[in-house]
């Protein structure tokens, strides 16, 4: 019954926009932007039969802080980006259900900077990364096509820094808000002696909303761009993100979240000050230090073209988790503290032909992608004597390697009205263990997943203005590292999980309904097997295992519009049904997989000045209720819908260039919870959002003659 209202609903969001392929040719659409996701070259947005929206410069940073990626992505159907109001855990993103489960940073959804991955091999990323202030562009691709990037891809969000300067400019600004967050930021830009150059650094402070939760984040970034020949370019990246001591303040109870929406949790085993909290007991905190670099080439041989890129960095953490030093551990649990010292490096080459077939244009891309992460990491106990919060006894010593080995192959055809895509990409990812502190357990041990990903996708121009398409694929992914860290609440590691399989259908309609006013809408489906699942969580430590079934069915819509004089519109409806399709465990058929909610929604109206010297908007923010764990016995977090309103304003004075903003979030004050930690064991599921707050930014910016 469930396929049948599937296809029904395919066929009818077809056929309801059918009658827009009268409309007049000469409409045109300003808003068909180039993008590279998907075929891994430039590709109109419009003719690609995917999902795939544009986050532009304006949208990413006139009038925001700049520092999270969900100030951007909230606008785009099929994501959801959750601001944990935890830097020491960074976002939590989804695509249409992947990536939810997450206990710290992103997986699920492979995250790209310059070409560069901030995902790392074995499938866990860090939105962190993300330098925000250089961005042109975020292009976000959901759907089959993005199972051709590999393991971990229920989606792809991919961010690209501007350009160059012909002529050097300098800029720096200044945004303070609620909570004491303050962020400078200076940049310069320009180009000399045939190199262009893109340098930036910022550095953030906010004193937290919720109780314990202060961090100091510090961003710097490099891009030179060299042009050997008119037919080569070479680009060259350097980045870095320094937190020292950001604080955790972890999730709360459904109780204490009525209580007090900024409080952490008492620690109910802490008899000498009872009402401390247990962030506060054992200073719960991470310490992240992360640079990288990266190296892309490209030659051109007329439409062919050479594509090499190249990266590596190190990223350092070590982090103070809670649990009670009254715990009966068993011998195989590695402590409180997490300590690595990770190496990570690899490469992606590829070569695209473009030939003339069967009286249509053929473009082909084949391409190796190799890369390697070495983790040296160490776990100790949390407490010396009665002090908590500190670095105790070695618990854990140990080598961790994760390696990937992707050949693929992409291909696309184009002829009149038709566009073909197709491809496939076999991924090989392997883990390897050398545990070092043999006194608990010899640990050591691997696993090896590999797996063939096929992809085809049609297209077909019904005319200038309506295309309609449909898409298909089978997705592939593994368990992360962390995830197989632990079995059960205490054991060492898991290295029977499985991979989960799924298979991804979508249709979908892109049409220019008037001039200015762009429609995308999708249905889609995925059926999944060997879900991985939250098996326990406790104390920072969250276990998994493979569980049975998922079925994910949605719709998403977008609406773009300039409606003239200044007035601008978006609309962005996601539509997700996400069950488990068979039991297991105390887990019934039916229940809803947890931390997704089942409507989205964001819309937008604004004005801005001719010239762009000022304007203002209205936002709405809307999420339905979100559930805390399989069963769905807990409280889930209620849904709830916010309004947001800015305004803007720029001036020019001979090579200045002046930008003021403001911003009141929450407009009307509403309570609600922000994000949820899944399968938390002590029911500390919830994590709240800040209440109206307000953000205050002003820059300048000097262009030299």
């Amino acid at each position: 019954m469930k396929h049948t209202v599937l296809r029904r609903t395919a066929i009818a969001a077809v056929c309801a926009c059918w009658p827009l392929a009268v409309l007049a040719e000469e409409i045109r659409d300003p808003m068909n932007v180039v993008v590279v996701s998907g075929t891994r070259a430039e590709h109109t947005s419009f003719d690609l039969p995917a999902s795939v929206d544009v986050v532009d410069a304006a949208q990413i940073g006139d009038t925001q802080l700049r520092v999270n990626a969900s100030e951007a992505l909230v606008a785009v159907p099929g994501i959801v980006v959750r601001n944990r109001e935890n830097y020491a855990q960074d976002l939590q993103i989804s695509s249409r259900g992947f990536g939810t489960r997450s206990a710290f940073g992103v997986r699920g959804v492979r995250l790209v900077a310059d070409g560069i991955p901030a995902t790392m091999p074995d499938g866990q990323g860090q939105a962190a990364t993300f330098n925000l202030d250089l961005a042109e562009r975020i292009e976000v691709l959901r759907g089959p096509m993005s199972a051709l990037y590999g393991n971990h891809s229920g989606g792809v969000v991919q961010l690209f820094t501007r350009e160059p300067t012909d002529t050097p400019t300098v800029e720096a600004s200044f945004t303070g808000g609620s909570y004491g967050q303050r962020k400078f930021d200076t940049n310069a830009s320009g180009r000399s002696g045939g190199i262009g150059y893109l340098l930036d650094a910022s550095r953030f402070e906010t004193d937290g909303y919720r109780d314990h939760s202060a961090a100091t984040r510090k961003q710097a970034y490099a891009k030179l761009v060299v042009e050997p020949s008119s037919t080569s370019r070479l680009v060259l990246t350097a980045s870095g993100l320094r937190q020292d001591d950001t604080q955790d303040p972890l999730g709360v109870t459904w109780a204490t979240y009525q209580r007090d929406p900024r409080a952490g949790e008492i620690d109910t085993t802490d008899t000498q000050t009872p009402q401390r909290t247990l962030a506060d007991r054992y200073d719960t905190r991470k310490s992240i230090d992360h640079q990288q670099f990266g190296a892309t080439y490209e030659q051109k041989f007329g439409a062919d073209r050479l594509q090499v890129t190249a990266y590596g960095g190190n990223r350092r953490v070590i982090q103070y988790q809670s649990f009670s030093r009254g715990f009966q551990a068993p011998s195989s649990h590695s402590g409180g503290v997490i300590d690595f010292d990770r190496d990570f490096y690899g490469i992606d080459a590829n070569w695209r032909a473009v030939r003339q077939v069967a009286g249509g244009t053929m473009r082909a891309t084949a391409g190796l992608e190799l890369a390697r992460s070495k983790d040296a990491r160490q776990g100790f106990e949390n407490f010396v004597g009665d002090t908590f919060g500190v670095k105790g006894n070695l618990r854990r010593d140990e080598q961790n390697e994760v390696t990937s080995v992707d050949p693929y192959v992409q291909l696309e055809w184009e002829r009149d009205r038709w566009v073909l895509s197709g491809g496939v990409r076999h991924s090989r990812v392997d883990f390897d263990v050398k545990d070092k502190f043999l006194s608990n357990g010899d640990d050591s041990g691997g696993a090896d997943f590999r797996h063939t990903t096929p992809l085809v996708g049609v297209l077909y121009k019904v005319s200038p203005t309506l295309n309609v398409y449909a898409s298909a694929a089978r997705g592939f992914e593994t368990p992360t590292m962390n995830e197989s860290f632990y079995s059960g609440t205490g054991g060492g590691f898991n290295f029977a999980l499985e991979p989960a399989i799924g298979t991804h259908l979508e249709a979908g309609v892109k049409a220019m309904v008037a001039s200015g006013v762009r429609l995308n809408a999708a249905v889609f489906q995925v059926k999944t097997k060997d879900e991985l699942v939250v098996d326990a969580s406790s104390g920072g430590r969250t276990s998994y295992r493979n569980a049975s079934a998922t079925l994910r069915q949605g719709g998403e819509l977008s609406v773009d519009a300039e409606l003239g004089a200044g007035w601008n519109a978006r609309l962005a409806l996601s539509m997700l049904h996400a069950v488990y399709d068979e039991a297991f465990g105390a887990v019934p058929k039916g229940s809803r997989l947890p931390g997704l909610p089942k409507t989205s929604f964001y819309g937008e109206f604004g004005w801005k000045e001719a010239a762009g010297r000022y304007g203002a908007a209205l936002e709405t923010i809307a999420n339905s209720k979100v559930y805390a764990e399989d069963t769905n016995s807990a409280t889930p977090a209620p849904g709830y819908a916010i309004v947001n309103a800015r305004v803007q304003a720029s001036q020019q004075l001979g090579g200045w260039k002046l930008r003021q903003f403001a911003r009141l979030n929450n407009l009307f004050d509403r309570d609600y919870v922000g994000s949820v930690i899944v399968g938390d064991t002590n029911r500390r599921y919830y994590e709240a959002a800040p209440g109206r707050n307000w953000i205050l930014g002003v820059s300048a910016q000097y262009q030299f003659q």
